[in-house]
């Protein structure tokens, strides 16, 4: 059984879940998503920016029934684009996504960016409408159609922003975290508010040669337990409770990647928390305003 955590609301989210970011195509996906289903991943994150939720839902709804599932034994995850922030655009891309998805509801939704499609970092519309956006989220929530809400890619200066007008704290922050770029301040405010912190891009890059999966410290621990770098990476964030979103279309990687059931001894989680790098692998949040 795959570990899970409880939502500050008391949903139960899957700790690992099959990240789909640059997955398209659908054979490519049906084929990523059985081998998912295999190995026992039931969260599946996406978002509109992805443009791969038609398939993704389509996949899911002829495959969950051959491996005796139903819906509602699956998370699924979605996210508001950059171009649809404001409170009526939020409410259509969420209708969007679930006609996508050919949903009833989506277990999460969150807003992928705290700016605006085609506004400048500094433009002070960004803050006005991510706040309509999570207005909408709220009612929405409120409405039933998702079960938990959150944002990705909100630094600390965002979420208390948003924490001064919001009637729901955020059930999850979503955003780039692994032994590269440790986000403490940001990790602890969130674990101080009970906002999960959940990770995207715990690799590294989507290049073949990440410089994670390189790092000699990654590659001497995953050595000395017959792990591969990625596992170590991966059961790093998760033993400090942090969920993980690893991607890939590969079905050994995908098998692999949620073979965690091992620990790190503490020097280990030390030494890759002190690696003294701080290396961002993805778009950078700090200068929206």
């Amino acid at each position: 059984m795959q570990q899970a955590i409880t939502l500050s609301n008391g949903v139960s989210m899957p700790l690992v879940g099959l990240g789909t970011y640059k997955t398209r195509g659908r054979e490519i996906i049906f084929s990523a998503v059985k081998a998912a289903l295999q190995a026992g991943y039931r969260l599946f994150d996406t978002a509109a920016v992805y443009r791969n939720e038609t398939e993704l839902g389509e996949a899911l709804r002829i495959l969950l029934p051959k491996f005796g599932l139903k819906r509602e034994d699956v998370f699924i995850t979605s996210k508001l684009s950059p171009g649809g922030q404001g409170q009526e655009g939020c409410q259509r891309a969420l209708s969007l996504s679930l006609s996508n998805l050919k949903l009833d509801y989506l277990d999460l939704f969150l807003i992928h960016w705290p700016g605006v499609q085609n506004l400048q970092p500094k433009d002070l519309r960004n803050r006005e409408l991510r706040n309509q956006s999570w207005a909408a989220l709220e009612e929405i929530y409120k409405s039933g159609k998702v079960r938990a809400i959150g944002v990705s890619n909100y630094t600390v200066t965002h979420l208390e922003d948003l924490l001064k007008h919001a009637t729901v704290v955020p059930h999850v922050n979503q955003v780039e975290y692994h032994p590269h770029y440790l986000q403490k301040e940001l990790k602890c405010f969130c674990d101080n508010q009970g906002i999960f912190f959940q990770a995207y891009s715990s690799l590294g890059t989507t290049v073949k040669d990440s410089p994670l999966l390189k790092d000699e410290r990654v590659i001497s621990v995953a050595e000395k337990l017959s792990r591969t770098p990625a596992q170590v990476l991966l059961r790093w964030a998760t033993q400090q409770g942090v969920g993980v979103l690893p991607k890939s279309t590969n079905e050994d990687h995908i098998k692999e990647d949620i073979q965690l059931s091992f620990d790190l001894s503490t020097e280990d989680v030390d030494s890759l928390s002190n690696l003294n790098i701080c290396q961002k692998y993805a778009w950078n949040p700090c200068d929206v305003i």
